[in-house]
């Protein structure tokens, strides 16, 4: 068998796993929160896509907010995202979720410096609240080298079928990639805590980030077979001098 019907098989196994797992979190009316959070190009959308795939339709949300709202700017900043929390039974998966205000805000000067800082301080505080009140919560950064974000970045200028994944900040991931290497780093060091850990997921091979995701989510929710491979997947405190500087 080549590498590509390896990974089909290995994917269908996994997502196997999945429909299993979440049949045992309705029945046992569990919540489950899944971040997504990554450098743009870093495979979010694809990893999401395997994950939810055969996923319970009605007990699986996947929101990606837009800008907020004039109105959502005067709010309390996690305001926007509580109505979008599960209920019993449910799984939602953000992607890109309150740390907007950790990441793409403060590099692109969308946000005071004070109201970063606010964040970071009040962000555990909030995720604590959530677990304690039995939430499972995941948070998974993707991160990617900077030749390969270049590379997805142009592919996607080139695919017109990708024509939904250009954004007008494409164009800065690349020329405000230090600012945004500085902005992760303080966020993992930040906001990596107990009750709400970050789990790093090296992306560069899309296949390999794609399993390794659906493996930490399984994992993450109580099925104890699966085993993600170690040298992709590091803990966020931790993994500042392991990712992509």
């Amino acid at each position: 068998m080549g590498k590509k019907d390896d990974y089909d098989r290995e994917l269908e196994r996994l997502q196997e796993r999945v429909v299993d797992l979440q049949h045992r979190l309705i029945e046992d009316g569990r919540r489950a929160l899944i971040l997504f959070e990554g450098r743009d190009a870093a495979g979010k959308d694809g990893a999401i896509k395997r994950l939810t795939e055969f996923m319970a339709p009605r007990q699986t949300r996947v929101v990606a907010l837009p800008k907020p709202t004039e109105r959502e700017t005067t709010q309390w900043y996690f305001q926007r995202y509580v109505p979008h929390l599960p209920a019993g039974g449910e799984t939602v998966i953000f992607n890109r979720s309150w740390y907007n205000r950790a990441m793409v805000e403060p590099v692109m000067g969308f946000c005071t410096p004070a109201q970063t800082d606010a964040f970071l301080k009040h962000a555990p505080r909030f995720e604590r609240a959530l677990v304690e009140d039995g939430v499972c919560l995941i948070k998974l950064w993707l991160d990617i080298s900077r030749g390969e974000q270049a590379s997805r970045l142009e592919e996607r200028l080139e695919n017109p079928l990708k024509r939904f994944k250009v954004s007008p900040l494409d164009a800065e991931a690349q020329a405000r990639w230090d600012a945004y290497s500085a902005a992760r780093d303080r966020m993992l060091a930040e906001s990596h805590t107990d009750a709400a850990p970050w789990t790093c997921v090296i992306t560069d091979d899309k296949k390999t980030a794609r399993l390794n995701v659906i493996r930490l989510v399984l994992k993450a929710l109580g099925d104890r077979e699966v085993k993600p491979d170690p040298k992709v997947c590091v803990a966020g405190n931790r993994a500042g001098a392991r990712l992509n500087p």
